[in-house]
């Protein structure tokens, strides 16, 4: 299910019941790209059951779904017709058209084709634990976890999140579990990371598959290269990529997470749910832990 987390705290006072959150999300429900639109976003049922419920509850945890649906028209497309209709206006004319008059063709060619366009969808999974006002989104990136907060925003009344930082940076704490190769309680450190330099050359070392307990590793780290992505795995149960932005990549459950797991009658999303965030439950407050536990705002 997640494949990335992007972890935000739910600002104090905010406290929807189900029902009116399940009305709040229908009115921003999914609907495919008309033929001259670019782009669509909505929600839609995370279990997959045509007219079902928008937001599903498992084991007192919200589970929303949001998809993303793009027009995508190649710029190369775009420029070769904007070149044929200015080599025309100069041929019939007499004259090259301008930049504002180029900038406009384009446009127009770009709406013109949108009805011929292949349509792209995304999904995104949203996660919000009520009790402990926590939400997790899985985007691989920020702009478009943006995106799903200003959804949320215009949906629910009230309701508010600030992106979580930690009293320890994780560059700073991965660069000390490289150095030391001493990781914290319950994690272990794998074999792929990424390092960085932080002067003008902006050079970059990755190792994929490769140890990272080793005196060229530490080198590069005295040396002014900060770590941005390291691998690692908690408990031997989940395992993941730590990057400089608090950001989970590469999320992944170990095979003894779902052992003995049965799902029943269902299609096993309840069973998905209830284990993963049960155990997402348990490795988020250690590795906030492990970076000297969150900020506190002054």
């Amino acid at each position: 299910m997640f494949k990335n987390m992007m972890m935000y705290r739910i600002q104090p006072g905010w406290d929807a019941q189900a029902v009116d959150m399940e009305a709040a999300l229908d009115k921003a429900r999914f609907e495919e790209c008309g033929a001259s639109q670019e782009k669509s976003i909505g929600w839609v049922e995370p279990r997959g059951e045509q007219h079902g419920p928008l937001m599903e509850i498992v084991a007192g945890q919200r589970i929303c779904k949001l998809i993303v649906e793009v027009k995508a028209i190649p710029s190369s497309v775009i420029a070769r017709k904007a070149n044929e209709r200015s080599a025309q206006i100069e041929a019939l004319e007499g004259r090259k058209p301008g930049k504002k008059e180029l900038r406009e063709i384009k446009e127009d060619l770009k709406i013109s084709l949108l009805p011929m366009a292949f349509t792209k969808q995304s999904s995104v999974w949203v996660w919000i634990d009520p009790a402990a006002n926590f939400l997790v989104i899985d985007a691989a990136s920020q702009a478009r976890a943006d995106e799903v907060i200003s959804l949320l925003v215009k949906c629910l009344d009230g309701f508010g999140v600030t992106l979580i930082n930690t009293s320890v940076s994780p560059a700073i704490a991965m660069a000390q579990w490289l150095t030391t190769q001493e990781p914290p309680p319950d994690f272990s450190v794998d074999r792929e990371c990424e390092l960085k330099a932080q002067d003008e050359s902006k050079a970059v070392v990755r190792y994929a598959r490769h140890p990272l307990d080793t005196d060229e590793v530490r080198l590069h780290i005295e040396g002014g290269k900060a770590p941005t992505r390291v691998a690692m795995t908690w408990g031997d149960r989940v395992s993941f990529v730590l990057t400089d932005a608090l950001q989970i990549k590469k999320l992944a459950f170990l095979d003894v997470v779902f052992e003995g797991a049965s799902s029943g009658k269902d299609d096993g999303f309840d069973a998905d749910v209830a284990i993963t965030t049960a155990e997402l439950q348990k490795m988020i407050p250690d590795l906030l832990q492990a970076l000297g536990g969150e900020a506190v705002l002054a």
